[in-house]
This record gives C-alpha cells, structure tokens and sequence, in this order.
C-alpha cells in the first residue's frame, strides 16, 4: 500500500501544502512557473521532478535556488530514454 493512500484527505492536503512550501523557497520564480506548466502538462513528470528536488534539498545537496535553467536540466535528464537495442546472432 502506497503511504498517501493510507493518509486521510487532511494530512494529504497538508502534505501538499508543505512540498509547496519549500518548492517556492528553493525555486526562483521562473522555475516555479516552468514546473506549474510542467504539471498541467504532464502530472507524473513534474512529480518525479518535485520529488528528485526535494530529495536534493534534504540531503543539503542544493545550496542556492534553483533557476529556471537548472530545472530544465533536471526535466531533461528524467527524459531521456534510455535507447536499447537486441542484437540476434
């Protein structure tokens, strides 16, 4: 079982308001927007993205905001496909 599934609708919205929270401390404005738009546009990415900042942030690995050209980086690297290719002999 997932461990938002297991929260109630409260503790979800909370922990909604919270991830926004620090998203906006550590994203400039511009960033901010982009990953807004990235969320209309394809939810799942802009979570993978929010999550993989988050992780950053917590492990004292971002020191300074995050630009917008950063977080186009970041958006890129999640993707790029992984080209793989069987070879028969």
């Amino acid at each position: 079982m997932n461990g938002e599934e297991a929260m109630d609708p409260a503790q979800a919205q909370q922990l909604e308001e919270m991830k926004k929270k620090l998203l906006g401390q550590m994203l400039t404005k511009e960033a901010f927007e982009r990953l807004a738009r990235v969320r209309v546009a394809n939810p799942s990415m802009a979570a993978q993205a929010e999550l993989y900042l988050l992780q950053l942030f917590q492990a004292g690995k971002i020191r300074e905001k995050v630009t917008d050209d950063k977080l186009k980086s970041v958006l890129q690297v999640l993707t790029q496909k992984k080209d793989f290719s069987i070879k028969r002999r």
